[in-house]
C-alpha cells in the first residue's frame, strides 16, 4: 500500500513537470517569451523540489539501510513531523523495523532457551571449526568434566591429554566411540558422538562428551554378580558330596583297619589321601562361600548420618592396630557438622578394609602416614579420602584392583575393593582410586 502512494506522488510530479515543460515549448515556438519568463521560474521550482524530494527519499533509504547493516531495530522514523510526502515512507520504515525487531528477538530468545538447556544436561558438548580447530563454544557441564575452564582451540587439548585429543580429532561426523579422559587423578570412559554441520561457508564439527563410567561400572558389576553365583551354586553343589563322602570313607577305612594288611603303609597312606581330599574340598567350600558375600548386599539401610561419628568410630576400632605397626592416622574434617545419607554399616565397612589396604602399603615405611579426610566439592558432593604415603602401585594394575579374584598380597582374596565398589554403587556413588609407586596412594569415596 505505501510503495503504491510513493509511485503515484513521483507519477504526480512527472506529469506536473512534463506539462510546464510543453507549456514552455509551445510558448518558445510560438514566440511568447514574455510568458516564458512568468513559466521558467515554475520550471526551475519544480526541477529543485523533485532533486529535493529524492534526495530526502534517498537520505531516508540510506538511514534505514544503515540501521539494518548495525541491526538498530530500535530506531524509530518521525512520521508526525516528516513532510507530507515522506510520512509513507518513514511509516514503512517502522513497520518494517518493527517485524526485524520481533523477529531478532524471538531468534534471541530460542538462543538463550538453547543455550539454557545445554547448559543444564549432564551431556558435554563442544563445537569448534573444523579448519582451524578454534573452539565456538563449550557447555559448563564439560568443564567440569573434563576440569577445563577454558579451551581455545581443540589441538591445545594434545598437551593435557593426547589419547582423547586423537579420539575426537579422528572421530568422523555419525560416529560414535567409547575413549577415556585422563584428568589429574583419576580417569574415566566417555562415550564420543560427533556430527558436522556449515554456516557461511564454515565448517564445523560438534562433539557430545557422555561419561558412561557409571553404567559400566554397573554393567560390569551386574556381570561378575551373575557369573560369581553360578560359579559359587556349581561348586558347593559339586565339592559338598566330596566333603562328606571323604568323611564316609575315612570311617569305613577305620573301621575295616583290623582286616586290612598295613605292612607297606598302604592304608596310612589311603587315609593321609583321603584326609587331603577332604581339607581341599572344606577349602573350596570356603572359598565359594566368601565370594557368596559379593551377592548379599542388595539394599542399603540408608540414614543421615554425620562423617565426624563415622569416623570416630573407625579411629576407635583402628586404633590398637595403628599404635602396635606404629603408623600414624590423622583425621581431617574442617565441615565438622557434614552429614550424608548413607549406610553406617556398610559404609564402615569400605573404611575398614580401605584403611587395612593403607595400613599394609604402609608397612615398610619408617615415617608412615594415613590421611582421613571429608569435605564437600564444587559440585555439593560429599568426598571421603583415605591416603597414606605407602609403596604404591604400579599403573599397570590400577585398571584391575577392584575386579573379583583380583589380588598382588600372597594371602588376599580379591574380594575387599570389589565389595567396596559394590557398596558405592549401592550408594549411588563412585570409588576411584590414584597411586604412584614410592608416593603412595588415595581411594576417593564420592557420594
Amino acid at each position: 500500500m505505501i510503495p503504491k502512494k510513493f509511485e503515484w506522488r513521483i507519477l504526480l510530479r512527472v506529469l506536473l513537470l512534463f506539462i510546464t515543460l510543453t507549456a514552455a515549448a509551445f510558448l518558445i515556438v510560438n514566440n511568447r517569451m514574455l510568458y516564458l519568463i512568468l513559466v521558467l521560474p515554475i520550471i526551475i521550482y519544480q526541477l529543485i523540489e523533485f532533486y529535493r524530494f529524492h534526495r530526502k527519499a534517498h537520505e531516508e533509504l540510506n538511514q534505514f539501510v544503515e540501521s539494518v547493516h548495525y541491526r538498530d531495530f530500535s530506531r524509530n522514523f518521525d512520521v508526525k513531523h516528516a513532510p507530507v510526502e515522506l510520512q509513507p515512507l518513514r511509516k514503512g520504515f517502522n513497520e518494517i523495523n518493527s517485524t526485524f525487531k520481533i523477529i531478532s528477538k524471538e531468534k534471541e530468545t530460542q538462543y538463550q532457551y538453547l543455550q539454557k538447556i545445554l547448559e543444564l544436561v549432564d551431556t558435554g558438548i563442544l563445537s569448534y571449526r573444523a579448519t582451524t580447530g578454534e573452539v565456538v563454544w563449550m557447555n559448563e557441564s564439560l568443564k567440569k568434566m573434563l576440569e577445563l575452564p577454558y579451551l581455545k582451540t581443540i589441538h591445545s587439548l594434545a598437551k593435557r591429554d593426547e589419547p582423547l585429543y586423537k579420539n575426537i580429532v579422528g572421530l568422523k561426523p555419525g560416529e560414535n566411540k567409547i575413549a577415556s579422559a585422563h584428568l589429574e587423578k583419576t580417569a574415566f570412559k566417555l562415550l564420543l558422538s560427533a556430527t558436522a554441520f556449515q554456516t557461511d561457508g564454515e565448517k564445523y564439527k560438534l562433539i557430545a562428551f557422555q561419561n558412561i563410567d557409571e553404567a559400566l561400572d554397573e554393567t560390569e558389576s551386574k556381570a561378575w554378580q551373575k557369573l560369581l553365583s553360578v560359579m559359587t551354586h556349581e561348586i558347593m553343589n559339586s565339592i559338598a558330596p566330596i566333603s562328606s563322602l571323604a568323611d564316609t570313607l575315612k570311617n569305613r577305612v577305620r573301621q575295616s583297619m583290623p582286616h586290612l594288611n598295613n605292612d607297606g603303609g598302604s592304608v596310612d597312606d589311603l587315609e593321609i589321601g583321603i584326609d587331603t581330599i577332604k581339607r581341599r574340598s572344606e577349602g573350596l567350600l570356603k572359598f565359594a562361600e566368601t565370594y557368596r558375600n559379593l551377592n548379599k548386599i542388595t539394599t542399603p539401610t540408608l540414614k543421615t548420618i554425620y562423617v565426624r561419628d563415622l569416623f570416630e568410630s573407625l579411629n576407635q576400632l583402628m586404633q590398637p592396630t595403628l599404635d602396635q605397626k606404629n603408623i600414624d592416622m590423622q583425621i581431617v574434617l574442617k565441615e565438622t557438622g557434614l552429614v550424608m545419607k548413607a549406610d553406617n554399616n556398610l559404609i564402615e565397612q569400605v573404611l575398614i578394609n580401605l584403611v587395612v589396604n593403607s595400613i599394609e602399603g604402609v608397612k615398610d615405611i619408617p615415617d608412615a602416614k594415613i590421611i582421613l579426610a571429608a569435605y564437600t566439592d564444587t559440585n555439593n558432593k560429599i568426598v571421603i579420602k583415605v591416603t597414606d604415603n605407602g609403596t604404591g602401585m604400579p599403573a599397570e594394575i590400577l585398571d584391575k584392583i577392584f575386579i573379583p579374584f583380583f589380588t598382588t598380597k600372597k594371602n588376599g582374596s580379591g574380594i575387599g575393593l570389589s565389595l567396596c565398589k559394590q557398596i558405592m554403587m549401592l550408594h549411588h556413588g563412585n570409588i576411584q582410586v590414584h597411586s604412584a609407586e614410592d608416593k603412595g596412594t588415595s581411594f576417593t569415596l564420592i557420594f
